[in-house]
């Protein structure tokens, strides 16, 4: 009798894993129709607004997706602009109970991003902070287990060596406007894309479907 009701479980597990795909913990997140709605509309009402060095939307749906994916919780970005990466990334992180970090050095565009988190809905899952990455990065404690870079370039490769002791095994580290050669943007991304491959414990792809996103993720502390 044991063995067949451990079969029989067996064959449950098998068909829950059928019907429903994808790792359990996904169970686990937040549903809010109304946030996702005023999230949409203001993407909507602001698609073609976009203009001061942000994402295209594509790429935003795609950070979305490795938060959603990985059930990420302590984000880090680099580079906030004007704040549509942000949206995405905080609108993710709503969903897993997470929080955002993120940092521009200009005062201009940092205060019009506090502005459109604010009329998004999502003040209250992002951190904006006002300051110099190149000092701020060092600073910050962490943990995270999900960065996107998308600050000065030929910074890439000291910010990730910055962030990599404080990413958690499991993390994934993006970075913006990266070709698929390591070209084609400038050396700083080349540079960068070169390092980030060459380490045994990071496993690296890039996703051309916009502007060109590295995704690295942690495989071991070394």
């Amino acid at each position: 009798m044991k063995t067949r009701n451990i079969f029989g479980l067996l064959f449950c597990l098998l068909i829950t894993a059928s019907i429903f795909p994808g790792p359990l913990r996904a169970q686990a997140l937040k549903e809010n129709p109304a946030l996702d709605e005023k999230v949409k509309k203001f993407l909507s009402d602001h698609s073609r607004q976009w203009y001061d060095m942000n994402v295209p939307s594509v790429d935003g749906q795609l950070l979305y997706d490795l938060i959603i994916k990985g059930n990420y919780k302590s984000a880090l970005e680099i580079g906030t602009s004007t704040g549509h990466s942000g949206i995405w990334i905080a609108w993710a992180l709503s969903k897993t109970g997470g929080k955002l970090i993120t940092i521009d050095i200009d005062e201009g565009r940092h205060n019009t991003a506090v502005e459109n988190f604010k009329q998004a809905g999502l003040s209250e899952y992002i951190d904006a902070r006002l300051a110099d990455a190149h000092s701020l990065v060092k600073e910050l404690k962490g943990p995270y287990d999900f960065v996107f870079s998308d600050a000065d370039k030929d910074w890439y490769k000291n910010y990730f060596i910055d962030v990599d002791p404080k990413l958690k095994v499991g993390g994934c580290f993006t970075a913006h406007n990266i070709s698929q050669g390591g070209r084609g943007y400038g050396g700083g991304q080349g540079a960068y894309l070169e390092y980030v491959r060459s380490l045994k414990n990071y496993e690296t792809t890039v996703n051309t479907s916009g502007g060109g996103v590295s995704i690295s993720y942690k495989k071991a502390e070394k």
